[in-house]
């Protein structure tokens, strides 16, 4: 039951003021984000009740929909590198990059941040 609320909450409710997260791609709504901020990177980014913070960390400008229910049964989960996170919403392609300080914080964790943009070259 408490998988299944989850999961509700990272499903976006209507088409209008979606954004995708830039460092995992999840797609929720702008209020969404603000509510819960995102379930798979809120450990680092912190956008819950905060909405500065989630026009910085996610983007309105993104390309394609994924809708993920299996991430280790999905080749697509893995094609994507979405195969640790909730099932949801993600986009193909997400506009734009995470400031620079983040990215920092995000190496000192660990994690290496690769912008999800297929738009620009390399980072």
């Amino acid at each position: 039951m408490a998988e299944s609320a989850r999961m509700n909450e990272a499903i976006p409710k209507d088409l209008r003021n979606l954004r995708a997260c830039l460092l995992c791609s999840l797609i929720k709504s702008f209020d969404q984000f603000q509510k819960t901020g995102c379930e798979n990177c809120e450990e680092y980014l912190a956008m819950r009740g905060q909405p500065d913070a989630v026009y910085e960390y996610t983007s309105s400008n993104f390309d394609g929909c994924i809708a993920m229910m299996n991430p280790t049964q999905s080749w697509v989960s893995k094609w994507q590198r979405i195969v640790p996170y909730i099932p949801g919403m993600y986009a193909v392609s997400v506009s734009g990059k995470l400031p620079p300080a983040i990215v920092r914080e995000l190496k000192g964790h660990g994690i290496h941040y690769k912008p999800r943009d297929s738009t620009q070259g390399p980072a």
